[in-house]
């Protein structure tokens, strides 16, 4: 299953390892990496010189190539930038708007950028910017989310654009490995099952309501801000969804009361185990994720799987 992309960045395996804010650091990123995927360390919004530690992090653990993922409207994005350039590292992803402005700059310095984008439109602005590749993630993933499914806007895209596409949301087994190179895809982008891996650095409590999460059990929140957010039902998505009840009723709703209740939300969750009160982020396929495991075993079972599949 070696593709393009696995040429391109120099990986074992065409599986990328999703960007989660205050989860994706220097540690998973490594072991993923180590293990023939792409490890990628998620900026978010933290300052450069946090990043630039989770980055040496990586480093002192693995020898193999990682990426960072650089959330383009943190007030930090200008710094991450330099840091991603003065630290070396060699792939970049980007998300929450346009690299345009730094494009330059990443190709001084040989760093392949590759974009998560929600449409056929901004993959193509994406390729006509220089990107080497794009992560189509469709709605089904955790988190930040765009309007289409992962069905449709992957093949789509793949029609699109020449350079390679990488599937994400709604990938936990061979099954959507498999059925993402159908889709066209060189490559596939995993998020949620990572979160129950033995390297990952979340609370307990996180990873247990992952494990024991149903097919509905996924929720979106904050759909009128105009960012939408995939988490599993607790007591702040009840919130969430009351608030937002009220605030459609409104001629004028009142957005920053929705922005208020998810500040602060996912550290909750993510370093005080807070089920209650955190947002926990985790895309519908959280359903399948039953198991703990290495970042290891969960790469050769997806591999394993997904190379008998196809082999049929």
């Amino acid at each position: 299953m070696k593709t393009k992309i696995c040429e391109i960045l120099g990986i074992e395996y065409p599986i990328f390892q999703g960007a989660m804010a205050w989860i994706s650091d220097g540690e998973l990123a490594a072991a993923v990496s180590n293990a023939g995927g792409l490890g990628i360390i998620a900026g978010g919004n933290a300052p450069g010189e946090v990043v630039r530690e989770e980055i040496k992090k990586a480093k002192a653990l693995t020898d193999k190539p990682f990426a960072v993922n650089i959330m383009l409207l943190s007030p930090f994005a200008d710094e991450v930038v330099n840091v991603v350039c003065e630290e070396g590292v060699k792939v970049v992803t980007t998300g929450a708007g346009s690299p345009a402005k730094y494009m330059e700059k990443f190709n001084e310095h040989n760093i392949a950028v590759i974009p998560v984008i929600p449409s056929v439109a901004i993959a193509q602005k994406m390729e006509k910017l220089g990107a080497k590749a794009v992560v189509a993630e469709g709605m089904e993933a955790g988190g930040h989310i765009g309007k289409l499914t992962t069905m449709t806007l992957v093949p789509q895209v793949v029609d699109a654009v020449s350079i390679p596409v990488i599937a994400a949301g709604g990938i936990a087994d061979g099954r959507g490995v498999a059925a993402a190179f159908m889709l066209g895809a060189e490559g596939v982008q995993v998020g949620t099952r990572f979160l129950t891996a033995n390297e990952c650095n979340i609370h307990d409590n996180y990873k247990n309501a992952v494990i024991k999460a149903k097919d509905i059990d996924s929720v979106i929140t904050g759909q009128i801000t105009g960012h939408p957010v995939r988490v599993l039902r607790n007591k702040l998505a009840r919130l969430y969804d009351k608030v937002e009840k009220e605030e459609l009723k409104k001629d004028t709703p009142d957005i920053s009361r929705i922005e208020e209740l998810g500040k602060g939300a996912l550290q909750k969750a993510v370093k005080e185990g807070d089920m209650d009160n955190g947002s926990i982020m985790a895309g519908q396929i959280a359903g399948m994720v039953n198991k703990r495991q290495s970042c290891k075993e969960i790469i050769d079972e997806l591999m394993t799987e997904g190379k008998a599949l196809l082999g049929r």
